[in-house]
């Protein structure tokens, strides 16, 4: 059976309550869950809490008392939109995708973070209510990251995909736009061992393509995480990985970000690609359980409604992210847990904590690096995609 129609058999269990596991059977189900259950204690957890990166990137294009107002950008998900694994507040995929979008659009964007680490799908309509409580303006773009922690937990794929699609209808009625980052590629972490590697990335992937019909069904956008965008964590799993080996290092988050901030600026109509197919990077238009499948296998691809039942498979260029992308909270430094240079010059509290310029993201690659994978990604590889 194909993963197109594994996908949609999922999909159309979370609509009608029925469904099953798919191709993989039940029991070979529980070996990989098993397996990477193991893989979990033994890289270990001990990671201290994600820094908190509230508050409002792009000061310099105007307060949030000027007419129209910041960008609200909300994240919703697990430990990955959480930004789990890094030090400073700067690093999480909320920062760098906000930094990111208020260069691109050059207007301010205020970041909320609701997601929480070991949160499986039936925590999304809670993260949902705490972002539309009454009398708090809806975000005008949430970015929602899971689907791990539903399969290493055992939670039935259809009523994952059924607990996404009602936070994301829930959502969208809001008039927020959605973009989701699906399940991304359990086949990466590297104490599952082949043949489990392989059965734990076809599970993540029949996940991730059925999140995608779920989601396009409702008019958001998803992108693939797959192992987490690319040759890059395949090739330097050490620089891509965090200390745990499970969860991405401040690179990875980079990267995925640099592969989500697109879609996030195209569903909100700044992004200066439109919509039109390019045939040159391999765009499509396909049934939707098609493009699901053809972009869980393909990380960083981006799938995005058309006319029913068809849908866009795109993969937009890329934009190097923000190399010091502003931090809107104070207690940044304090998440550090580092001490400044002995002759680095005294900071002007006047400025505030979101005083400091937004780097455009096609300019930050100016910015001297260490050479690494990131620079590569920051190239699309050299693909030019």
């Amino acid at each position: 059976m194909s993963r197109a129609r594994t996908a949609r058999r999922i999909a159309a269990g979370a609509a009608y309550g029925g469904g099953g596991i798919g191709l993989i059977g039940v029991a070979a189900v529980g070996v990989v869950v098993a397996e990477l259950q193991f893989a979990k204690r033994t890289v270990g957890s001990g990671l201290p809490d994600p820094p908190r990166a509230d508050g409002l990137y792009g000061s310099e294009f105007g307060g949030p008392e000027l007419s129209p107002g910041p960008l609200r950008l909300a994240m919703l998900g697990d430990s990955t939109a959480a930004g789990l694994g890094v030090r400073r507040a700067r690093q999480t995929p909320g920062a760098l995708l906000a930094s990111g979008l208020a260069a691109v659009a050059e207007r301010p964007v205020e970041l909320r973070n609701v997601a929480l680490s070991g949160a499986m799908s039936d925590d999304l309509d809670r993260q949902a209510g705490v972002l539309l409580q009454d009398g708090t303006p809806p975000p005008d773009v949430a970015v929602i990251m899971i689907g791990a922690n539903d399969v290493t937990r055992r939670m039935p794929p259809t009523q994952s995909v059924r607990l996404l699609t009602a936070a994301v209808r829930r959502l969208r009625l809001a008039g927020t736009e959605v973009v989701v980052g699906t399940c991304p590629d359990l086949g990466t972490i590297e104490p599952v061992y082949q043949p489990l590697r392989w059965m734990a990335r076809r599970v993540s992937r029949q996940l991730a393509a059925a999140q995608t019909i779920g989601v396009v069904a409702l008019g958001g956008r998803t992108v693939s995480m797959g192992d987490l965008l690319g040759p890059e964590f395949a090739a330097n799993p050490r620089e891509m990985f965090g200390p745990d080996s499970y969860h991405p290092s401040a690179e990875g988050y980079a990267t995925a970000a640099m592969a989500v901030l697109p879609t996030v600026c195209a569903v909100l109509g700044v992004w200066p690609e439109s919509d039109r197919l390019d045939h040159t990077r391999d765009e499509d238009m396909l049934p939707v359980a098609k493009a699901a499948s053809a972009a869980a296998g393909q990380a960083g691809t981006e799938v995005t409604a058309a006319r029913a039942p068809w849908a866009l498979l795109k993969h937009r260029r890329r934009r190097r992210m923000p190399s010091g992308p502003e931090i809107g909270q104070p207690g940044d430094h304090e998440a550090d847990h580092e001490e400044p240079p002995a002759d680095a010059p005294p900071e002007d509290p006047s400025r505030g904590p979101a005083q400091g310029p937004v780097q455009d993201p096609a300019r930050a690659g100016d910015a001297p690096k260490r050479p690494s994978s990131h620079a590569k990604a920051g190239d699309l590889d050299g693909t030019g995609r």
